[in-house]
């Protein structure tokens, strides 16, 4: 039976044993070296030279990605902005609908009252003025805009 068993059976604790080997053991620091002095200055250049170029993949890898996101996004916007117009194509031609329901309309109640010319008189004459006040104020707007992007050498 070994010394450590009859210990381990009586309840006591093994004594611990310290070695200490008189061979050299490298440290982290030698690990690696040669015996000559290393060359730093070349090891750092290729450091240097190693980082720039890991730099220059990261930027390419980093444009193409950035490329591929715009892509994406314009596809998206481009998308987005047809169906934009074609909903504003409906509604325009849905308003225009109503404003000939609503021109029907008034010429069936004035009618009775003014007869079937006085109607359309009447109808006609309240959509020109309305034509004509849009109209001067898309003027006005315009005019506005123009001297937004007027030349200020002049």
């Amino acid at each position: 039976m070994r010394d450590d068993d009859k210990l381990a059976g009586s309840g006591a604790e093994a004594p611990e044993t310290i070695v200490e080997s008189s061979a050299h053991t490298p440290s982290s620091e030698t690990v690696g070296r040669s015996n000559a002095e290393p060359d730093r200055s070349g090891q750092a250049r290729e450091s240097l030279t190693q980082d720039l170029s890991d730099l220059i993949e990261d930027g390419k890898t980093f444009a193409e990605a950035e490329l591929a996101f715009q892509k994406t996004r314009a596809g998206l916007a481009g998308r987005n902005l047809g169906f934009a117009a074609g909903f504003g194509i409906l509604a325009i031609i849905v308003l225009h609908i109503a404003l000939i329901a609503l021109a029907l309309g008034l010429l069936l109640a004035f009618q009775p009252m003014v007869g079937i010319w006085g109607a359309i008189g009447i109808v006609f004459g309240g959509m020109m003025i309305a034509v004509v006040l849009l109209g001067l104020s898309a003027r006005s707007n315009a005019k506005k805009l123009a001297t937004l992007f007027k030349d200020d050498a002049k």
